[in-house]
């Protein structure tokens, strides 16, 4: 498949999810007491609604309509009843249509991490803060963030949190109890990434590999649903501290870079905070009895 017919796939299939979610009781239309042959809306439904031509919305549909008016794609989202994610996601596949867009998204988004924030990471040692990359590729962490997400550094290559949700689903629902909503979320924000970056080829590498090895990532990916970075809580059962449910913020290193410095940020004086620094002690005395066994190994057996 080539680069205009993947990018008007991207359009069908997320307006066809879309469609399938509403029912015509949901849009206000009345019930006409026939079998319907499909799940939700039928196009001549949404162009009756959105106030286009059956025929418009069907090339709009299948990534063929030329340059859509805003308001025609207010509409549509409308009708759809798109959330802020999901109308940000259909202006980026609709603009990935044009050729110039998708030259532009050919550009790789850098994956290096600059000395300032580095800085950053290690100035945070009393809170857990790590960066990832769109592919969800942990760049960079500071030593608690390590020692909270230390089990995803056991697979090969650069740890990966969607490589090890799903890959390594065992341990990955061991370490948080909450798999089923941090899988979803974790699909939805790739699904972002993708729309931003369709031609990235550790992207593709990455969802290829998922969904062939995973069938719950499969089924997720099918539902093309889209999610932002945003703030929240996640809940850990942590070998050493148990179960803890810590809040976090998200930043965005830079707009060009991709990348986004997730900090986790439990109140002062909170149990969650008491774990963390439970959590920070341990790290601590670890890297201390590391420091003494590696010195101790490295003396002249003769002095």
């Amino acid at each position: 498949m080539d680069e205009k017919e993947a990018a008007r796939a991207a359009v069908r299939e997320f307006l066809t999810t879309r469609r399938a979610r509403v029912t015509p009781s949901d849009a206000g239309l009345p019930h006409q007491g026939t079998r319907r042959r499909v799940k939700g809306l039928r196009r001549e439904e949404v162009a009756l609604l959105a106030g286009v031509s059956p025929e418009y919305y069907v090339r709009l549909e299948r990534g063929q309509a030329t340059g859509p008016s805003a308001g025609v794609v207010d509409a549509v989202a409308e009708v759809l009843r798109l959330d802020e994610d999901e109308r940000a996601h259909l202006d980026r596949l609709l603009a990935a249509l044009t050729p110039a867009a998708r030259k532009r998204s050919r550009r790789a988004a850098k994956d290096l991490v600059t000395p300032g924030i580095r800085v950053l990471l290690d100035s945070m040692d009393h809170l857990p803060a790590v960066v990832f990359n769109g592919r969800f590729d942990i760049l960079a962490v500071n030593t608690l963030g390590h020692a909270l997400l230390a089990p995803m550094y056991d697979l090969p290559g650069r740890p990966n949190s969607a490589r090890f949700l799903f890959l390594d689903e065992p341990r990955a629902r061991d370490l948080f109890p909450e798999w089923d909503r941090i899988a979803a979320d974790t699909v939805a924000m790739l699904r972002i990434e993708a729309g931003r970056h369709p031609d990235d080829p550790a992207l593709t590498e990455l969802i290829g590999q998922l969904a062939t090895r995973s069938s719950e990532f499969r089924t997720r990916w099918a539902t093309n649903d889209v999610r932002a970075h945003r703030a929240g809580t996640k809940t850990f059962r942590h070998p050493l501290i148990g179960e803890v449910t810590l809040p976090y913020e998200n930043f965005r290193v830079d707009a060009a870079s991709g990348q986004v410095l997730n900090v986790y940020t439990p109140q002062p004086g909170t149990p969650e905070a008491d774990a963390i620094r439970l959590l920070a002690s341990w790290n601590a005395d670890n890297q201390r009895n590391n420091n003494a066994t590696a010195g101790t190994s490295s003396r002249n057996p003769d002095d």
